[in-house]
C-alpha cells in the first residue's frame, strides 16, 4: 500500500516534471511568434490590441416624478416606494 509520504513525494516530483514541460512549451511558443514576427516584420507596435473596448455609457439621471410638499421628499417612481407614500395615493403627490 502507498503512504502519505510517498504520495507527497510523487506529486513533488510531478510538479517539478509539469513545471519543466511549462519552461519549454513557453520557449518553444515564443520562437514561433518570433520567427512570424520577423517574417512579417511586425513589431510589437503592430501587435497593437485588436479587440475594441466597449464605450463606457453614463446613465442620465432619472427625472423626480413624486414630491411630498409636506416635507420636500421626492421619489422617481423607480424601485420600492418610499415610507411616506406608504398607504396614499401616488396621483396626490405627482409633479405635474
Amino acid at each position: 500500500m502507498t503512504t502519505y509520504q510517498e504520495y507527497k513525494t510523487k506529486i513533488a516530483e510531478l510538479e517539478s516534471l509539469a513545471e519543466s514541460a511549462r519552461k519549454n512549451e513557453l520557449l518553444a511558443a515564443k520562437e514561433k511568434i518570433a520567427v512570424i514576427m520577423r517574417d512579417y516584420n511586425l513589431t510589437l507596435a503592430d501587435l497593437g490590441s485588436t479587440a475594441k473596448a466597449k464605450p463606457v455609457k453614463t446613465r442620465a439621471p432619472v427625472p423626480t416624478k413624486y414630491r411630498d410638499e409636506a416635507t420636500g421628499q421626492t421619489w422617481t417612481g423607480r424601485g420600492r416606494a418610499p415610507k411616506w407614500l406608504e398607504g396614499k395615493d401616488k396621483n396626490q403627490f405627482l409633479i405635474k
